[in-house]
């Protein structure tokens, strides 16, 4: 094969990984996919790109999956430019990466190559625009049998491992590519102990799977809750308009025995203890039930997004205010941060985050470590991410051990209970279609690894990331001008 053919059928491979790993999401829900998903793309970067070609692989693979992750319902008009410095970070990336696996004879490439994805994945996961939207452990957010120990090693672990996975076997391709002389780069990977890397990494596999299952005990429901998702048609409807459904909407989840009802984020457009206050204390004390409201005021000062808890009493418990607003989208919070406790209620302790703060680790976990039993999430999405956004609260609940009941405005709404069991839910990317959704859930009784120690496994990725950094720089220095890379065998 001529060079250019190489060149072509590696673009072509990273392009299939980028094909592959959407597929592992939803909607598609070909979630085995997200294990192997990247083995094309590195095939194609050490057999069958050149050096100097090796990057395109990566800018290829991870850059076109973000195109196309966030074309499921078409791309999301103020990220429309993230993909393209994507690739270029990624190309930089795998083009490094390739200069040190040959100068260290590839040692080490099913380790460094999963963890600089989840060191860079930390890094994202802490930035305010990016948070933890496409990480592959996601696609396994209907899989509760395999998720278990994500309360131990959080969302990061499981990243980890799916891609150690994808490394060793592209490792194992690689190794056959060069035994039988597939290709025409130059050996790397024959010298690497394949048996015992394979039997590492399957019994690291085994181990994980096994603590799951063992880890998979969930417990009968305590408390009935209900989220509303009132599916408004027109989102600048009058107040009495969207009151009315709301209220009709409540006394029927009232009816089915919900003692915690959940409203969407920003449900009203005034604050509820100072505005109408009468008739919704009434409503909660007609419905016998808890009433998480959400409500949305702009003030001089900016947006006070929060939530409040009125109890059947007619006492309006807590205010919780958003912690992480859509900043690239012009939101505001000016209330965000300032009280994670939990509303000291008959029926048990109830915390509350906001839509966007399931999409970063630190919000859930500061609730629940405040004492939070059960959680409220109030969102207020747009169709494009409806059949992703609800996934995320699904490992928010995995690493608490707390269930959480997501209520939108009218796109995706979940119940979900402590070990990530979709209890109902609905997702609908057209609006229009009005649901209650209850179910019975049990409290959070036990804390957690991740609860203590927080996102642990991606703080050592994160430094691996640095040494990684710091030891191609070494091995930079060290061999200044010298073509480090191995002889054709």
């Amino acid at each position: 094969m001529n060079q250019w053919k190489s060149i072509l059928a590696g673009m072509g491979l990273s392009l299939l990984s980028a094909l592959l790993l959407t597929a592992a999401f939803p909607p598609y829900e070909l979630w085995p996919l997200v294990f192997v998903a990247f083995v094309p793309m590195l095939v194609a970067q050490y057999r069958l790109l050149p050096r100097a070609w090796s990057g395109v692989a990566y800018a290829l693979g991870i850059g076109g999956f973000f195109l196309f992750f966030m074309s499921l319902g078409g791309i999301i008009p103020f990220l429309v430019w993230l993909p393209a410095p994507v690739a270029v970070i990624a190309g930089i990336v795998g083009w490094r990466e390739r200069i040190f696996h040959e100068r260290t004879n590839a040692r080490f490439f099913w380790l460094v190559g999963p963890i600089i994805w989840v060191g860079i994945e930390m890094i994202r996961g802490l930035v305010p625009f990016f948070g933890t939207w496409g990480f592959v452990g996601y696609t396994l957010y209907n899989q509760p049998w395999l998720i278990q120990p994500v309360s131990i090693f959080s969302i990061y672990g499981l990243n980890l491992l799916i891609m150690i996975i994808n490394y060793t076997l592209a490792l194992g391709v690689l190794f056959l590519f060069e035994k039988f002389g597939v290709g025409e780069q130059p050996k790397l990977f024959a010298r690497v102990n394949l048996r015992q890397v394979s039997l590492g990494v399957g019994s690291a596999l085994l181990a994980w799977i096994v603590l799951s299952l063992v880890m998979f005990q969930p417990k009968p429901g305590t408390l009935t809750v209900a989220a509303i998702h009132p599916a408004f048609q027109v989102q600048d409807a009058d107040d009495d308009f969207r009151l009315e459904l709301l209220y009709d909407a409540t006394r029927m989840a009232a009816q089915r025995g919900a003692e915690l009802i959940v409203w969407n984020e920003a449900a009203l457009p005034f604050d509820p203890q100072e505005t109408r206050t009468g008739e919704l204390q009434d409503l909660a004390e007609e419905t016998e039930a808890y009433l998480s409201i959400g409500y949305a005021v702009e003030t001089d000062a900016g947006l006070r997004n929060e939530s409040t808890l009125l109890a059947p009493s007619g006492v309006f418990l807590s205010v919780f205010g958003k912690d992480h607003p859509v900043l690239l989208s012009g939101e505001t919070s000016i209330t965000g941060g300032l009280d994670y406790r939990p509303a000291q209620a008959e029926i048990g302790a109830v915390g509350t985050v906001i839509c966007y703060d399931i999409d970063f680790t630190d919000t859930t976990r500061k609730v629940a470590n405040a004492g939070a039993e059960v959680i409220a999430v109030p969102s207020l999405d747009w169709p494009e991410i409806a059949s992703l956004h609800y996934t995320h609260m699904v490992f928010r609940a995995v690493e608490n051990r707390v269930p959480m009941i997501k209520a939108d405005v009218g796109f995706d709404s979940a119940i979900v209970d402590p070990y990530g069991r979709l209890l109902q839910r609905v997702v609908t990317p057209q609006a229009g279609v009005m649901a209650i959704l209850t179910a019975d859930v049990p409290l959070r009784t036990a804390d957690t690894v991740v609860m203590r120690l927080g996102d642990w496994v991606g703080w050592i990725a994160l430094v691996g990331l640095g040494l990684f950094h710091l030891a191609d720089i070494g091995l930079e220095v060290r061999k200044p001008g010298q073509d480090n890379t191995p002889n054709k065998e």
